[in-house]
């Protein structure tokens, strides 16, 4: 239904009351004409912590040109980032997740402060793109979410290689599998520039995401960051938000059931981040969309993978851009049934005459068909079992062991598992189980791409496998299960598992189980403390006290 333009903003700057409000912002350079028309507020997560979202103050320019181009004001404010990357294996790590809700919660701040009729959010690093997403659907005022793009793929030795490359090296160094000088040049070029972490790991994944379930304009998130285009792109956004506005359409009127499905089918047949499940579940809260973490299975189960994309495959987001973009992965699934075509995009137009405009590269196989995709099923599966009876995640893209059965090799916290990783502690046919790291136990539920990627580095990643009630990034590949929930610190039975306890994981049942009796894991259940908080002031201290379980988003409620 049509709005009135300024539906919010004129309570801001109309009438003589306000006047005080007009001489403020007028101090800054807006004119009379400028407060008359419709108030976009640009929110930006430009920072300078890392190359993803190092770019976006140049979009941002460009999009409030295309919004003062279609009859608007833009505003533009800043947030926060938090680069998982820099911080991966760090304290600093478990700030990542919990940034999540402070980028929502100051994006609606801002929002509901400043009263704007619309708003675009410009992202990159991972929790922008679902935080911003989270604070859209909270304020319900036309919108677009837009991702500054992929970082061009690194060279090394000949080939292409990411960010994953380099935290892998980490462990081929340590056993001597790889020389320093090679160690430092992979480093050196690893990330050529500007953009966000270059695989289908979480920042592409939910990229990919934003496409499908409509909060993006098809085609404009796959634009890598540093190609000339991206400038136009982030231009007709910033028309397109005008065009929202003057249509009177809201997150909540696009983002439905079936968008939510799509979206899923977009990270199953991308072989996408486990992370994507966290995050889906925390925007269809939002959104009042009622979505469980057995969906993803369901999905994922009748979706194949048609993206052959690091860090299971062979290509980099550049290359899917190259070959045809997001519109491509859109128009396959649509020609087997697997979408549902009549969902609506920013544009105005479905997602399958969206998915209609793509064109194909010739020759490309980045983007496989249907009938002969990389694997039958799609990259997320859904486990549960005595040790994880609300659920956990794991990502079978890029891996073709569906059991694995071997004691547990427990620790507390992530250095404790590393040090016994990089110490060769760590022998193939082993579990590795790291807990108290989920969202209130770390808090902040740490990715283990350093662990991880150590165990691959080392040769161990066919051997051995993992679980933790923490996270993985996107960038993890092998027999990895993480949000093992309940998680140790709300007492999940990952509490009671001990050095040597059988471990068994079975893709094909989707189990995680450990080989003790019910009768004994609550023996031990019985005798558990709960461990004192690590953080007993503070932000990490207010998120651990209102964090929810991963199998339910890891959202913050004061309900709760």
């Amino acid at each position: 239904m049509p709005l009135d333009p300024k539906y919010r903003s004129h309570i801001i700057t109309d009438g003589r009351d306000r006047a005080g409000a007009r001489a403020m912002l007028k101090g800054i350079g807006f004119t009379d004409a400028d407060l008359a028309r419709p108030i976009v507020g640009i929110a930006n997560t430009w920072i300078e912590t890392m190359p993803c979202n190092f770019h976006l103050r140049r979009l941002a320019a460009k999009v409030k040109e295309g919004v003062r181009a279609a009859g608007g004001t833009p505003m533009e404010f800043n947030t926060i980032a938090i680069s998982d990357g820099v911080t991966m294996g760090t304290e600093g790590m478990k700030a990542s997740l919990v940034s999540r809700e402070i980028i929502a919660d100051s994006i609606e701040l801002l929002g509901r402060g400043h009263m704007f009729d619309a708003m675009v959010a410009l992202v990159g690093c991972d929790k922008t793109i679902p935080g911003a997403g989270m604070a859209l659907l909270r304020l319900n005022v036309p919108g677009i979410v837009l991702y500054g793009g992929s970082i061009a793929a690194g060279s090394f030795q000949g080939h292409d290689v990411t960010i994953a490359d380099v935290y892998e090296a980490v462990g081929a160094n340590a056993v001597g599998l790889m020389s320093d000088a090679d160690f430092k040049q992979l480093e050196n070029v690893a990330c050529p520039g500007a953009g966000a972490c270059g695989g289908q790991f979480t920042a592409n994944t939910m990229s990919t995401v934003m496409e499908f379930i409509g909060f993006s304009p098809m085609g404009a998130n796959s634009v890598p960051a540093m190609d000339p285009l991206k400038d136009e792109v982030a231009y007709r956004t910033g028309q397109m938000v005008m065009d929202l506005l003057k249509r009177g359409v809201r997150p909540r009127d696009i983002l439905t059931r079936q968008a939510f499905e799509n979206a899923i089918a977009s990270v199953a047949a991308t072989g996408g981040s486990t992370n994507s499940v966290l995050h889906l579940l925390a925007m269809a809260r939002e959104a009042g969309v009622p979505l469980t973490i057995d969906d993803f299975d369901a999905v994922s189960a009748r979706t194949p993978i048609i993206a052959d994309l690091k860090p299971g495959g062979r290509y980099v987001a550049v290359d899917v851009h190259k070959a045809g973009g997001i519109p491509l992965i859109a128009k396959k699934l649509l020609e087997a049934g697997l979408l549902d075509g009549s969902q609506q995009t920013p544009s105005g137009r479905t997602i399958a005459q969206e998915a209609s405009l793509a064109v194909e590269t010739r020759g490309q196989d980045v983007v496989r068909p249907v009938s002969d995709p990389v694997k039958k099923t799609g990259g997320l599966v859904i486990l549960k079992g005595n040790l994880a009876p609300e659920g956990c995640v794991i990502k079978v893209a890029g891996v073709e062991r569906t059991e694995h059965r071997g004691p547990a090799r427990v620790f507390d916290s992530e250095e404790d598992a590393m040090r016994a990783v990089t110490g060769k502690q760590i022998k193939a046919g082993d579990v590795v189980v790291i807990r108290y790291e989920g969202p209130r136990g770390g808090p902040g539920m740490r990715e283990m791409l350093g662990v991880t990627g150590a165990l691959v580095g080392e040769g161990l990643g066919d051997s051995v496998a993992l679980l933790t009630d923490g996270r993985f990034s996107g960038a993890t590949h092998g027999l990895m299960a993480g949000h093992v929930a309940p998680e140790a610190a709300r007492r999940g039975p990952i509490a009671a598992v001990r050095d040597g306890d059988i471990i068994k994981l079975d893709i094909n049942k989707r189990r995680l189980d450990v080989e003790v009796s019910d009768a004994e894991i609550s023996k031990r259940l019985a005798g558990w403390r709960e461990p004192e908080p690590r953080y007993k002031t503070g932000v990490f201290a207010k998120y651990a006290a209102l964090v929810s379980s991963a199998s339910e988003g890891a959202i913050t409620d004061a309900k709760l």
